[in-house]
């Protein structure tokens, strides 16, 4: 996780440099699954950098939006859910107190190493979806 003061489309373009020459330098590709936030675009990445910088850190990500209409698919909404439930739940007076809240609570989270217990099967999703399945015509 990264605190940041904005979440400009520099702010994205500088965590993905990050993200990319820092957290995973050895991965051919890194898989993102991202909410469809107007940010969150290889273009953000050539406003930001150079076009070759910007070519080199696209070409390193697969990324896969969330559905935008369906959030509830979203296992990390529900972790930033968690997050704002167990440490956000209060004012924090500033942004290094926030970085160390979070970065405190992730390690917690990181070590307790949960799981999502999901719920929803296939069944379920072809009844409750079932407009998006069709109907097999006789």
């Amino acid at each position: 996780m990264k605190v940041t003061e904005r979440r400009t489309k520099a702010d994205w373009a500088v965590a993905i440099r990050e993200l990319v020459d820092v957290q995973y330098p050895e991965a051919e590709r890194i898989v993102l699954v991202m909410d469809n936030l107007n940010t969150h675009t290889p273009a953000s990445l050539y406003e930001a950098f150079e076009p070759a910088e910007a070519k080199r850190l696209a070409d390193k990500l697969d990324i896969h939006p969330t559905p935008k209409h369906g959030s509830w698919l979203n296992i990390a909404e529900i972790e930033l859910s968690v997050l704002a439930r167990q440490c956000l739940d209060r004012r924090i007076d500033s942004l290094a107190t926030l970085t160390h809240e979070v970065a405190a609570w992730q390690a917690d989270q990181n070590a307790s190493q949960r799981g999502v217990d999901w719920r929803f099967s296939t069944a379920d999703a072809r009844v409750k979806l079932k407009r998006l399945y069709p109907s097999r015509l006789t």
